[in-house]
């Protein structure tokens, strides 16, 4: 955790000094998928840090994914989630690092280092937010819930498919949001900001610390149909446990036989 929590913030710094800089680098990877130079440079010193710390770990990062298998030990790095976001300037990134052991999720540090907010979770051991317990909220029904998603890469060639979902969740809770950086998302489920998220095809990267902090803040983290959530799955879906019920029921009325697939 200590080294996790220090890479976070190292990380943090570097974004700083790339969003305080006149220009930004950016490329295209997709139709709408981009990536700066903010991106790469994070992700080089966030496995550099790591892999100083753990030389025999793997280390999975979103800039430099490999499909190779991982080791008992194996990181998963979002240096800069939100890359949409920090190229507009609009100030809602942050960096997720999370480290599985035999395929389970023991640690998640997710750092916002526009607002100087951290917030980590151990297995087994609870969530924090800046060194503080969290706790998700008591929110008790879907219809006084504030949600939140997010629109996969393919949401131009599958836009009427999302809305969908956004039009249901629009109809049966207090209203809904779309930050546009998941890690951060999840964890504001965990401390009770938001009360409910969903989203289609994020990366274990994006996920994987955020579910966790959900989690030992007390919440529910699953798929669209109620079983255990996967970072490798097609589906998130968090919550603080009063509504993810009615969550689901509302999800299971619209999954359709052509969901999108994991590469979407």
């Amino acid at each position: 955790m200590a080294v996790a929590t220090a890479t976070a913030r190292a990380v943090g710094e570097l974004l700083l000094s790339h969003w305080n800089a006149p220009t930004t680098e950016i490329r295209f990877k997709g139709e709408v998928d981009l990536v700066t130079n903010a991106d790469l440079a994070a992700e080089a010193l966030a496995i550099r840090l790591l892999r100083a710390a753990f030389p025999d770990h793997t280390i999975i990062a979103e800039e430099s994914a490999q499909p190779t298998p991982p080791s008992r030990d194996c990181w998963y790095v979002d240096p800069l989630d939100g890359t949409t976001n920090f190229a507009h300037r609009y100030p809602h990134v942050a960096v997720s690092i999370a480290l599985a052991r035999d395929g389970e999720v023991i640690l998640g540090v997710v750092h916002d280092p526009l607002r100087d907010e951290q917030f980590a979770a151990a297995r087994g051991a609870g969530a924090s937010f800046n060194g503080r317990p969290i706790r998700v909220s008591d929110t008790p029904t879907l219809d006084r819930a504030l949600l939140a998603t997010g629109f996969p890469y393919d949401r131009r060639q599958r836009a009427s498919f999302y809305v969908r979902y956004l039009e249901r969740f629009l109809q049966s809770g207090q209203c809904v949001r779309r930050g546009g950086c998941a890690a951060l998302d999840l964890c504001y489920v965990g401390c009770g900001r938001l009360d409910g998220f969903w989203e289609w095809n994020l990366k274990p990267w994006d996920t994987a610390a955020g579910a966790l902090i959900v989690a030992e803040a007390g919440g529910d983290v699953s798929d669209f149909e109620g079983r255990r959530f996967s970072p490798h799955g097609t589906q998130v879906l968090a919550s603080n446990g009063h509504i993810h019920g009615e969550m689901l029921h509302e999800l299971r009325h619209l999954l359709p036989h052509d969901a999108p697939s994991s590469s979407g």
